[in-house]
């Protein structure tokens, strides 16, 4: 019998979530459009409204508008909904996963490095 872990469903799993992938492409480029969201992340559009909306009512992210489009801002300090990473800021992740510099991320870890000499008492995840 076939069950999430066994057969042809396991070779289709991922890391990120739907909604992750969906904020990193608004943190990548907070005036893009919805269509192109969608488009990136094999989704339809209408589930790309559902996902921006859950984000916003749930204060990830503020829409405004700019002319006919949207603009998208991040919301500064945003947590990690799940209990395993509780208190931890999403920032360091999106700033990992965008590339973006704006974001401070934790120090290239050094071959002498260990987990303990990284701060991350403030929320940002340590990327060692």
């Amino acid at each position: 019998m076939e069950n999430e872990h066994t057969g042809s469903r396991r070779n289709h799993w991922t890391f990120l979530t739907n909604h992750a992938r969906v904020l990193i492409a608004i943190a990548r480029d907070p005036g893009v459009r919805l269509r192109d969201i969608a488009a990136g992340c094999d989704l339809t559009e209408r589930t790309v409204q559902a996902i921006v909306t859950d984000l916003e009512t749930d204060g990830y992210l503020t829409r405004t508008r700019d002319g006919r489009r949207n603009r998208y801002a991040i919301a500064p300090g945003a947590r990690f909904r799940h209990p395993a990473e509780a208190g931890l800021e999403i920032a360091g992740l999106l700033a990992y996963l965008t590339g973006s510099p704006s974001t401070p991320t934790a120090p290239p870890a050094t071959a002498t490095a260990t987990a303990e000499d990284v701060p991350h008492g403030d929320g940002a995840l340590p990327l060692l």
